[in-house]
């Protein structure tokens, strides 16, 4: 059997101590990929909100919420992205990107939802769409913005964070004129950090379309409208500071982030909060489609049942378990029209579904905690016979918990329902693995699968 990475890492010298702000700062790259922003999206939007907020003179404790709601406000984006692509009938991930870039105004929507809806559809079914969503914009609209944001606070509060944050997040849309949504608050109905989250978000996305100009010509135009003009002249202020441009396109940007007072401030976490935070990011890359609601967490428990019939210890099951719950990743960055289609995925749509590995790999390599992991989720679409991807590693490349999580995540796509096929019996699940093992599985990884689906049905059975 090849080599256990995890036994590799273990004898390596590794930071034990890991802050909150660089974890999520880190893993908030993943947020970027759903709504197809620039990576480090978040990141600048916490340099400018808390910028903001510093200049306000916000309170010590609020200023670190509205730094966590920053990092995390797109935590719920991934639930709506299988909605989007079904009323569109749209790529999710560049329809979400384009719309952030039109000015505020409802003539602007009403024009891109005509330019981009159904564009690779036949005529009749794109009328179809374009007169539903004329019918029933408003309540298209608020459905799926309620269910990002009622799904981003509910993500928040499994991470343990105030209801402050809860609400920023969940408040996001909301605009100061009482037009925004899921409630339509108003005024100072909205939670402040809200407000401050929106205008960063609109801030980084025109600057980085269009530059410093085009970001303070949106801001002022939607002073009063979407924003507290309040907030607007604290973001003038703001931005009269001469580094405060230049850093948002310095390569050191993500460190400044976590320089400023709410990151250096942030606790120290343990081993419980990474793994409530892997099974909380798992989260938001199973809600993206339908056809994937809870696969992180099924691959978590075929892997966690081949490693305990392998014999793997207590701390290394728990190790390989934040691989399983993050593995994909990378999903984030792939849009529904080919996670969720029915048929055979043309070429460049296989090459987007070949890059997730690589994406998981980049996305878990910037984040201290999770650094080690990266390997063994870049290696869960490998096969031992130099057959698989994004690397063709062969035999002894492949280590045993790139094996085991390989196993797990097969049989769960197998016993699964995909748009393409109805779920398979167990039986013919199984006996698949069995056609490819010694080519493409270890079998001694689905020998264990089998003893330990047999326990499990013991247990049940009892």
């Amino acid at each position: 059997m090849s080599k256990s990475l995890y036994l590799t890492r273990i004898a390596e010298l590794r930071p034990q101590a890991f802050r909150r702000a660089e974890l999520l700062g880190a893993l908030s790259y993943a947020l970027d990929l759903t709504e197809g922003q620039p990576q480090g999206h978040c990141i600048r939007c916490c340099w400018i909100g808390t910028r903001i907020g510093e200049a306000l003179n916000l309170p010590v404790e609020m200023l670190s919420d509205l730094y966590y709601t920053l990092l995390l406000k797109d935590l719920g984006c991934s639930s709506n992205a299988a909605r989007i692509c079904e009323l569109y009938l749209a790529d999710d991930i560049s329809f979400k990107r384009d719309f952030k870039t039109i000015d505020g105004s409802l003539s602007s929507a009403l024009r891109f939802v005509f330019k981009k809806t159904g564009l690779e559809s036949g005529l009749s079914e794109r009328i179809r769409a374009i007169v539903n969503i004329l019918q029933n914009g408003g309540e298209i609209s608020r459905s799926l913005i309620e269910t990002r944001c009622h799904r981003g606070a509910d993500i928040a509060a499994r991470m343990r964070f105030s209801e402050a944050v809860q609400s920023g997040i969940l408040s996001l849309d909301e605009h100061w004129d009482g037009s925004g949504k899921p409630e339509g608050l108003k005024a100072q109905e909205i939670p402040v950090i809200s407000n401050i989250a929106l205008l960063a978000q609109v801030i980084d996305i025109f600057h980085n379309e269009n530059g410093a100009a085009a970001a303070l010509r949106e801001a002022g135009a939607r002073a009063g409208d979407w924003f507290d003009p309040a907030l607007v002249d604290a973001f003038l202020q703001a931005q009269s500071d001469p580094e405060f441009w230049p850093a948002l396109v310095a390569p050191d940007i993500e460190a400044r982030v976590f320089a400023m007072q709410p990151g250096l401030t942030s606790e120290v976490v343990d081993e419980d909060y990474l793994d409530d935070v892997a099974a909380a990011f798992s989260d938001v890359v199973d809600a993206k489609s339908p056809f994937t609601a809870d696969h992180s967490n099924r691959v978590t428990l075929y892997t966690d049942m081949i490693a305990e019939e392998l014999g793997l210890d207590a701390a290394h099951r728990r190790w390989l378990r934040r691989a399983a719950l993050l593995h994909d990743l990378g999903k984030l960055g792939v849009s529904n029209q080919v996670l969720d289609k029915p048929g055979k995925p043309d070429e460049a749509e296989w090459a987007s579904i070949r890059r997730h590995p690589v994406q998981s790999e980049a996305i878990l390599a910037r984040v201290a905690a999770f650094t080690d992991i990266a390997p063994v989720a870049a290696a869960h679409h490998e096969r031992l016979d130099g057959k698989g991807y994004p690397y063709g590693l062969a035999g002894a490349e492949i280590c045993l918990e790139a094996r085991i999580l390989t196993v797990a995540d097969v049989f769960d796509a197998l016993s699964a329902e995909r748009p393409y096929r109805a779920a398979m019996p167990i039986s013919k699940a199984l006996s698949i693995l069995d056609a490819d093992a010694g080519s493409a599985f270890d079998p001694a990884c689905i020998a264990a699968l089998k003893s330990g689906l047999a326990k499990l049905n013991a247990e049940m059975a009892a």
